[in-house]
């Protein structure tokens, strides 16, 4: 049987959560069906790292969250004006990996509604070669969970900006390939704001799918709230997972010089080591800054409280916290 659970919850750390909750505990006798939306939101591969795929001050000056999925690929931004997807079904370990047979009933339905969309390469959806769709998986014990964006009406302004990542990073984390992009709705036969065109997607795999409604327990509201709570709205998930990584930046500060540092961010996202270089003029030792911060997380709240004095002359601790983070 294949089954549809209806979701109105707007919170990305909710929605990833109840992603894992019908993954794990729902019948794998049967396969799940998701449409659901997020509030402004970057979602992170699971193996990349969170610093070097978005802009934080630009994030921060947004209230834009970060998340990081179970499945692999790169960035991708939400908003309201986008619509994700979510198959979950049991399958062969070759099956896991065929995009294409997760997107069609996808792309069947914006050929339907008027959009020139095909699947292009090896997890896109394109109009005119631009993209409206990216796709991930994840795979355990012969089963998949397979979601995909759909780009309706996003803020693709906001969109780039957010994922123009402003850290530089040394690493063997995947990096985010950047794509031309573009919105589904100028396409549509039939212009329609997104809430209507969510329902119509939701009337067309109803019938092409042959599901059912089906509706989450107390139990499994509970589960996913609980994997809300412990994981996917911890900072140590969406940043400290980021596999290990180097921090090289540097800032001239009229009447001191360039201040350069370097550190080396290690597992769940501690500082291990710190050096901070140039051609500054100094008015604390910066050496007993860089012993301060080995051993303390790569993350802003954490980082203030280490930097409380001048260190360099001319460059105030909030300016020296910027160029640490900013």
């Amino acid at each position: 049987m294949f089954y549809y659970i209806e979701n109105d919850n707007t919170s990305p750390y909710y929605n990833l959560a109840l992603e894992q909750a019908v993954f794990d505990r729902l019948d794998r006798r049967h396969s799940y069906c998701m449409l659901w939306q997020n509030h402004n939101a970057v979602i992170i591969g699971k193996h990349q790292i969170t610093a070097a795929e978005v802009n934080q001050p630009f994030i921060d000056s947004r209230g834009i969250s970060v998340v990081r999925r179970l499945s692999g690929g790169g960035a991708v931004y939400h908003d309201l004006g986008n619509i994700n997807f979510t198959f979950i079904t049991d399958t062969n370990t070759d099956a896991s990996v065929n995009f294409a047979a997760f997107c069609r009933p996808i792309q069947e339905a914006l050929v339907s509604f008027g959009v020139p969309a095909v699947i292009s390469g090896r997890n896109d959806m394109t109009v005119n070669e631009k993209k409206i769709s990216g796709n991930a998986q994840y795979s355990r014990e012969n089963r998949v969970m397979h979601h995909g964006t759909l780009l309706y009406d996003s803020d693709l302004t906001v969109l780039s900006q957010a994922l123009s990542g402003g850290t530089k990073v040394e690493s063997a984390g995947i990096a985010s390939v950047q794509s031309r992009v573009t919105n589904i709705r100028p396409y549509m036969h039939t212009d329609m704001p997104t809430d209507q065109f969510r329902a119509a997607l939701r009337d067309h795999l109803f019938s092409a799918l042959d599901m059912q409604a089906y509706s989450l327990s107390a139990e499994d509201t509970a589960a996913t709230e609980a994997l809300c709570d412990q994981i996917y709205s911890q900072w140590n998930w969406n940043y400290g997972a980021s596999p290990p990584y180097n921090v090289r930046k540097s800032r001239r500060v009229e009447g001191c010089g360039t201040v350069e540092v370097l550190l080396n961010v290690g597992k769940e996202g501690i500082i291990e080591n710190a050096a901070f270089y140039g051609d500054f003029f100094s008015v604390n030792d910066p050496s007993i800054l860089a012993t301060n911060l080995v051993g303390c997380r790569f993350e802003r709240e954490e980082l203030a409280k280490k930097v409380t004095v001048t260190y360099f002359h001319g460059m105030e601790a909030a300016d020296l916290l910027a160029l640490l983070v900013g």
